[in-house]
C-alpha cells in the first residue's frame, strides 16, 4: 500500500458510518500519536485520554515488532483483538495504522472486509 495518498479523515469518517456498533476509527502514526480521525460522535469512551494515549503508543510497538516476520510470514493484512467490552482492528496504511474500535458483538467476519474495502476504494 505504500507510496498511495490516503485521505484518513474520509476514511475514518467512512469507517464510522459503516456500522452503528463501530465506536472510533483513526489513524496513528508510527510514534503512536493520533493524526486523523477519533470517537464517533455521542459514543462514551471506554477509557480516559490519558489511556488513549499508552493504547496508541502500545499499537504502534506492537506493529512494528510484527513486521519483523514480514518476510518468512507476508505481510499482515490486519489483526483484530477481541476484549470483553471492544472489538479492535488493527490495518497498516503506509507506514500509519488505522485503528478501529467496535462493540464487542460486531461482526468480525465482515468488519475488517469492509474496512479494506474503504480503503482499497
Amino acid at each position: 500500500m505504500s507510496g498511495k495518498i490516503y485521505d484518513y479523515t474520509q476514511i475514518c469518517n467512512s469507517i464510522l458510518s459503516i456500522d452503528p456498533k463501530i465506536r472510533f476509527a483513526g489513524v496513528i502514526n508510527e510514534r503512536g500519536r493520533l493524526v486523523a480521525g477519533g470517537m464517533k460522535e455521542n459514543v462514551e469512551p471506554l477509557e480516559n485520554e490519558k489511556d488513549d494515549e499508552m493504547i496508541f503508543m502500545e499499537l504502534a510497538l506492537r506493529v512494528k515488532m510484527r513486521k519483523e516476520f514480514d518476510k518468512q510470514l507476508g505481510h499482515v493484512n490486519f489483526a483484530m483483538a477481541s476484549r470483553e467490552r471492544a472489538l479492535a482492528i488493527s490495518i497498516i496504511v503506509n507506514e500509519d495504522i488505522l485503528y478501529v474500535v467496535a462493540e464487542p458483538d460486531a461482526d468480525y467476519g465482515s468488519l475488517p472486509k469492509k474496512i479494506l474495502e474503504i480503503i482499497h476504494a
